[in-house]
This record gives structure tokens, C-alpha cells and sequence, in this order.
């Protein structure tokens, strides 16, 4: 157990160093654009200066952002959880694999938040390996465990719900997917946690909660917390 924490420490350390190198790198473009524009506009008037800058600061944001999506995208799909379903020991290299890639989405949401529902956002996900059908609308940045989520055509996600892959209780991490079908709704600030299955056309209300492996049958909705069924769609 000593020897785990002591990696786990390590590991850590790197796992910081190597984001902050990361973090840097995403910032370079921007970079290189800022100083284009001031050799462009130097000696010019101080208002041709000022809009030069602020042009050059607001587009450097948001091409460091989407630099950072497609890295931590690309950082969290190399680091993606690739075990199948089943409890595993908290002290393991398992967690050590899921920490890696969720510091990965912590980072990214630092801007994801800005581009969601987008093309980027699914993009994003897609990266982190998540399985997305066509006509999606992701409005969170709270699919965790994105390698674990199977989302169909048409499906709506609220504003900060939360899809998790994981949980962890008794010691051990609990790892299953979660599967979402065509054209299915999940309320804004629902949790949905591991092992959900939820139905074609099914509503999960706004605030609701899913616990573990609950299933909702196809064109039901449910609500409260924890969730329970509350009545047929269109009824």
C-alpha cells in the first residue's frame, strides 16, 4: 500500500508538470498572433494600437481555447478508461489511468463551457471517447467518464447535468457505461449515474436523480430523487 501512495504522489507531481507544459503550449498561437498584430499596427495611430490589441486578446482566447480542447480532447482519449464494467480496487493503476483523464476534462472545461451546444463540444467528447450520434445537443460540461457514455440520435443535454461513468463506494471504483437512446431528454442539473440505461424518447426531469444501474423504459418520464417513474411521454 506504501509503495502505491508513493507512486500515486509521483505520479500526481507529473500529471501537474505535464498539464502546465500543456496549458503553455495551447497559449503559443495566440502568442504568435499577438505579436503579428503589433508589428502590423506599431507607429500606427493609438487608436489603430488599442484595436489592434484588443482584436488580437479576444481572438487569442479563443483560438487558446480550442487549442486546449483539441489537446486535453486528444490527452483524455489516450488516457480513456478501456475496462469493462466491474468494481476495481481503489489502489490501482486503474484509478491512476482515470485520474489521468480526468484531470484532462477538468482543464478542458476551463473553455467548454463557453462553446457548448456546439460543434466543438461534440467534437470534444467524441475526442474523450464518447459514442455520439447525429442531431445532439450537449449542453454541459459534466459528461464525466465520457468513454463510458453512448449517446443516440437526436438526444438533449441539459444544462450542468451530470452523466458519470464512475462511482466510488467501499473502496473501489465502480466502473460501468451509461447509455442515452435516440431522442432521449435529460433535464438541466439531473444526475445520471454508472450502469443507466435510458430509453428512446424517455425524460429525465430537470434535477432528477438516477442511481446506479436504473433503467428507464423507452418514452417514460422520470423525476425526483432519487428518480422514479412519473408518467408516459405525451400523456
Amino acid at each position: 500500500m506504501k509503495s502505491f501512495e508513493i507512486v500515486q504522489s509521483v505520479l500526481s507531481v507529473i500529471v501537474m508538470i505535464l498539464f502546465g507544459v500543456l496549458f503553455g503550449l495551447a497559449i503559443m498561437p495566440s502568442y504568435f498572433l499577438f505579436m503579428e498584430v503589433k508589428e502590423i499596427t506599431s507607429g500606427k495611430s493609438d487608436l489603430v494600437e488599442a484595436a489592434g490589441f484588443c482584436i488580437s486578446l479576444g481572438l487569442g482566447y479563443i483560438i487558446w481555447g480550442i487549442v486546449l480542447l483539441l489537446i486535453c480532447g486528444t490527452m483524455g482519449g489516450i488516457f480513456r478508461i478501456r475496462k469493462e464494467e466491474g468494481r476495481y480496487p481503489l489502489r490501482s493503476f486503474i484509478t491512476i489511468q482515470w485520474a489521468f483523464s480526468l484531470v484532462s476534462h477538468r482543464v478542458a472545461q476551463m473553455f467548454l463551457g463557453l462553446v457548448i451546444p456546439s460543434f466543438l463540444a461534440t467534437m470534444y467528447y467524441r475526442m474523450m471517447g464518447a459514442k455520439i450520434g447525429s442531431g445532439v445537443q450537449l449542453n454541459s460540461i459534466k459528461i464525466n467518464d465520457a468513454s463510458m457514455v453512448t449517446i443516440g440520435d437526436g438526444v438533449v443535454v441539459g444544462g450542468d447535468a451530470t452523466i458519470n461513468g464512475h462511482i466510488v463506494e467501499s473502496g473501489e471504483i465502480v466502473l460501468a457505461p451509461v447509455n442515452i437512446g435516440d431522442g432521449a431528454l435529460i433535464g438541466g442539473g439531473s444526475i445520471v449515474q454508472p450502469g443507466c440505461t435510458i430509453g428512446k424518447g424517455a425524460v429525465v426531469a430537470t434535477r432528477a436523480v438516477l442511481p446506479k444501474w436504473t433503467e428507464v423504459p423507452d418514452g417514460e418520464v422520470w423525476g425526483g430523487v432519487p428518480a422514479r417513474f412519473i408518467k408516459r411521454v405525451g400523456e
